[in-house]
């Protein structure tokens, strides 16, 4: 955890010869929170490119979920979650929300990259390789659950895919076990306007006033996507405490609508930054999010001050953190918090002039700039190289699949 800080000379006095003999200087660099990815599919990595430019629902049902039916087993995901583990770190993410299937596979990666993840653990109705029905998801998170309880880098959510794949009495038993086991519940909500309308003309009610009925809208839950939202829909998630995901490159490229951020945060709505799968955005590249986020933000309020440069650094760091439950432990520079933290270096040709380090870290930053990322303290790129990754044998195994 982050002991101190201090200014340059005051850290080299403080320090001890042996400590300085391994410091590490980096004079043009800003260091950062290590970014916070707030939704994502890591293991879909293995499918990147495979099913572009078609809509949400011809991409899932013809292209995603047959694949995932002949492919998605446990060896499957740690391949794909180890692909995207390598992408993060050297795009300085070193937080990860993952809704996906064979969450122990996950875990595993994880656990030996020296990442962070909240594992949300999918609860659908029908069968998959991972489990037969929702109450097998469902005693499978709680498993989880109780073996990683006490780890500091896995944490396990419930993961219920959507309002439309998740019938009634699953979700009333999420919303109990949720509050008696301390989890939280994420959530593909309001995806699109055409989701919103079939759920209405099926049932006649909005997914969001039905997850509301029963009685998920709280501070557990996080609901990603939330593009068909109405000015009472968006107080209701203010009074309730739900937290937001936004995936601004994947809801553009699937043609799935736009989130309206500078309204939910105007009502004071905790707005978190996420990616989204491989499979359809095609990167896991936080600081390329940032970016389309506050462009987008403004474009769609109609307001070049919407979303400015520090809020959506905020988004992609603390609000993130706050979304999964971590906020008391990583998402920013503090004392007390864990070392997850991500150098920049600012000295290429696209960083200068340098007024404003905020707005060159959202608005003309790359990836490539990312040159050290230590999570917990533990080095896991340095100068550029990875050091809890095999590159070559990652390129290798991915080759293969």
């Amino acid at each position: 955890r982050i002991s101190h800080i201090l200014p340059a000379t005051e850290a080299e006095a403080w320090l001890s010869s042996e400590a300085l003999e391994s410091a590490v200087h980096l004079r043009h660099h800003a260091l950062i929170p290590g970014l916070v990815n707030a939704h994502g599919h890591a293991a879909m990595s293995l499918l990147r490119g495979i099913g572009d430019d078609m809509p949400l629902k011809a991409w899932l049902e013809e292209k995603i979920w047959p694949l995932e039916g002949k492919l998605a087993d446990a060896e499957f995901v740690e391949a794909g979650t180890r692909l995207a583990a390598a992408e993060m770190i050297l795009s300085g993410t070193t937080c990860f929300s993952d809704n996906y299937f064979f969450p122990e596979s996950a875990a595993r990666v994880v656990t030996e990259t020296k990442l962070r993840a909240q594992l949300a653990c999918p609860v659908i109705d029908f069968p998959t390789p991972w489990a037969h029905d929702a109450d097998e998801y469902i005693e499978k998170t709680t498993q989880l659950s109780d073996q990683y309880r006490h780890d500091e880098r896995i944490h396990i959510a419930f993961g219920p895919h959507s309002p439309y794949s998740v019938s009634d009495a699953p979700l009333m038993k999420i919303a109990a076990l949720a509050e008696e086991l301390d989890l939280p519940i994420h959530m593909h909500v309001h995806e699109t306007q055409a989701e919103v309308d079939a759920a209405q003309q099926d049932t006649g009610e909005r997914p969001l006033a039905r997850l509301a009925r029963l009685g998920l809208l709280s501070p557990r839950l996080f609901c990603t996507h939330m593009t068909a939202l109405t000015e009472a829909e968006i107080a209701q998630i203010a009074s309730s405490g739900t937290h937001v995901a936004h995936c601004p490159e994947s809801n553009l490229k699937l043609a799935s609508g736009f989130c309206e951020v500078d309204k939910l945060q105007r009502a004071g709505i905790n707005v978190a930054l996420g990616t989204d799968g491989c499979a359809s955005n095609n990167d896991l590249d936080m600081f390329s999010e940032m970016r389309t986020a506050a462009q987008l933000a403004k474009a769609v309020a109609g307001d070049a001050t919407a979303l400015p440069a520090h809020a959506a650094l905020a988004m992609a760091t603390i609000n993130g953190a706050r979304a999964l439950g971590l906020e008391s432990d990583i998402g920013s520079i503090e004392i007390g918090k864990f070392a997850d933290l991500a150098a920049v270096d600012l000295s290429s040709i696209n960083s200068q002039p340098l007024y404003d380090v905020i707005s060159h870290l959202v608005y003309s930053t790359q990836a490539s700039q990312v040159s050290d990322v230590w999570s917990g303290g533990h080095a896991l790129l340095r100068a550029g190289e990875l050091q809890t990754i095999d590159r070559a044998a990652l390129l290798k195994t991915t080759q293969i699949w």
